[in-house]
C-alpha cells in the first residue's frame, strides 16, 4: 500500500467516523453508505468491517450499521410458568 493510498484510506476512515458522531442516531446500510461516501463495494466493506471490528459501529439484524453507543440489549420478558397470564 502506497502513503498516497494509506492517506486516502485514513482520510476516508476520518470522514465516515465524522459522519456518524456529527448525526447522532445514524444508520445507513452497506449501498446507502457506498451511495454516500462514493466507495466501491469492496472499500466500503473493508471500511464498515474495521469499524466494526474496532467497535465503533455494529451491524443490525437488518444489516444496517449504526454507532455502538446506539445499541441497545435485547430484553428478554420471562413469564411465571405458574401463571402465564400475569405476565
Amino acid at each position: 500500500m502506497s502513503s498516497e493510498s494509506f492517506f486516502a484510506t485514513d482520510e476516508v476512515l476520518s470522514r465516515v467516523k465524522g459522519e456518524f458522531l456529527e448525526m447522532p442516531g445514524l444508520r445507513l446500510t452497506e449501498p446507502q453508505a457506498r451511495r454516500l461516501w462514493g466507495l466501491d463495494a469492496a472499500s466500503c466493506g473493508a471500511l464498515l468491517r474495521a469499524l466494526v471490528e474496532a467497535k465503533f459501529l455494529f451491524r443490525t439484524r437488518d444489516g444496517a450499521f449504526m454507532r455502538v453507543e446506539y445499541s441497545a440489549p435485547i430484553k428478554v420478558a420471562l413469564r411465571s410458568r405458574r401463571n402465564p397470564a400475569a405476565a
